[in-house]
């Protein structure tokens, strides 16, 4: 007898990133708690954003962007994403780096721009005429095909739709027709029809059929009420960025995008991007959009020039912009690609639009928290003496690095046969692993066996 074994399946996918475990910028009222929401200290930084964020709320940011200014590894990132999840799960959140508009193949200002355009949803709402219902029978009327006599098509089709209070036959075309086939629609399907298009989409199959089993892969779904014509809402979210490619796409097929594979990747026109704004602005005002203003994450904003600073200010006045957060890491330095010297590498002009909010070095105590919390997130189990020691390590090199350390050491742990992560195994990859200062030591001590750049 073969036996029979229940096979568990890998469940929900799991991607542990550095900020995983921020879920807002733990707020009561406007008072930040020590920890909270995944993040610790840092209560000034973090009650300036719950203020963004009312603001945001209350449409009161335009013309105004956000700038965290900070060491490494004071949470400015933290603090970005937490400000998005503030505003909600639909909020779109776009990161970029100030090195990544610096591409051959695009101009800066576009990359800005595409970027800002990702950052502003459209949650669009349509109501759509559509038959629904539980397919009772269905013939299909086929003919040949006229290229292939040996080869038949469909040519119409006859399908009775059942809901808990109608039932109704109907004859449909060819294309409607052949899309059954191809989604191998069956009597005791649940379908929905577009009275438009005459798009057909399988939803699922009747709960009230006569013959069921115990496992299957099929979504069991009830039989609709109500007539089978009906006006159902469809709401969905896209994205500026998504609309502008929609309408370029559409104005730039050409004759030649038909043998050559369509419309290769450029700038879009600016003229497409008013266009869309007026769609967007029109829908506004007709009640089937709203627009979802998200934030746009620019973090090494010190790497940005001249004219990506001057971009994003006329940029952020505009009517349609998103939340623009900039972080930095630099003092006192040189604005790029100029000898001019400025507060944070930054246009002075620029900077005078900015709320700039300072983040701080953290505490040993709350360096020990955040390690925990992250040991946590990463599914990690620390003694207090581990803890002690990576906290120790933060103090010395740096928080980041100590947090890198955490599953090298869970790693150690489990083959010594361990679920803990003890101290010796804390110290184990301490020695196997560099961190900056070791690593610029070792290259000093190394130099004239590396090879150098011309």
């Amino acid at each position: 007898m073969a036996e029979i074994r229940e096979v568990r399946g890998p469940g929900r996918f799991e991607r542990i990133g550095a900020h995983s475990h921020i879920k807002g910028l733990g707020l009561k009222g406007l008072k930040a708690e020590l920890i909270a929401d995944g993040m610790v200290g840092q209560t000034e930084a973090r009650e300036a954003a719950g203020i963004i964020v009312n603001m945001i709320k209350d449409g009161k940011m335009a013309g105004r962007a956000v700038l965290l200014a900070g060491p490494p590894g004071t949470g400015k990132t933290a603090i970005a994403i937490a400000i998005a999840k503030e505003l909600g799960e639909d909020v779109p959140f776009v990161m970029i780096a100030g090195s990544e508009i610096y591409s051959e193949e695009k101009k800066k200002t576009e990359i800005l721009m595409s970027a800002m355009r990702k950052s502003i949803g459209v949650r669009i709402h349509e109501l759509r005429k559509i038959y629904e219902g539980e397919v009772k029978s269905l013939d299909i009327k086929m003919t040949r095909n006229p290229y292939n006599p040996y080869m038949q098509i469909p040519e119409s089709a006859r399908i009775t739709l059942r809901t808990k209070n109608e039932t109704k036959t109907f004859e449909v075309g060819q294309s409607v027709a052949m899309q059954l086939i191809n989604q191998g629609i069956s009597e005791g399907d649940i379908i929905m029809i577009d009275a438009e298009t005459g798009r057909v989409t399988r939803l699922g199959r009747s709960a009230e059929r006569e013959k069921t089993y115990d496992i299957e892969a099929e979504r069991i779904i009830p039989v609709p009420s109500g007539p089978i014509l009906k006006e159902k809402e469809f709401v969905y979210t896209v994205t500026l960025n998504d609309l502008d490619e929609m309408t370029a796409r559409r104005s730039g097929a050409t004759l030649l995008s038909l043998f050559f594979g369509g419309r290769e990747e450029k700038e879009i026109d600016p003229e497409i991007r008013e266009q869309v704004n007026e769609m967007v602005k029109e829908w506004v005002e007709q009640g089937k959009a709203e627009i979802l203003p998200g934030v746009l994450f620019i973090d090494e904003a010190s790497l940005l020039d001249l004219e990506a600073f001057s971009f994003l200010t006329r940029a952020m006045e505009s009517e349609l912009a998103p939340i623009i957060i900039l972080a930095t890491n630099r003092g006192i330095t040189k604005i790029r690609g100029t000898d001019y010297i400025s507060p944070m590498g930054m246009p002075l002009d620029f900077l005078d639009r900015l709320l700039i909010i300072r983040t701080r070095p953290y505490s040993r105590e709350e360096v020990m928290e955040i390690l925990k919390i992250r040991a946590r997130a990463e599914g990690v189990e620390l003694t207090k003496e581990a803890l002690n020691k990576l906290a120790d390590i933060a103090v010395e090199s740096s928080l980041r690095f100590a947090s890198l350390l955490i599953t090298p050491a869970a790693v150690n742990a489990r083959e010594e046969g361990r679920k803990e992560v003890h101290i010796e195994d804390i110290e184990r990859v301490r020695k196997l692993f560099s961190d900056i200062k070791e690593a610029s030591e070792f290259l000093r001590k190394y130099e004239e066996k590396f090879i150098k750049a011309a």
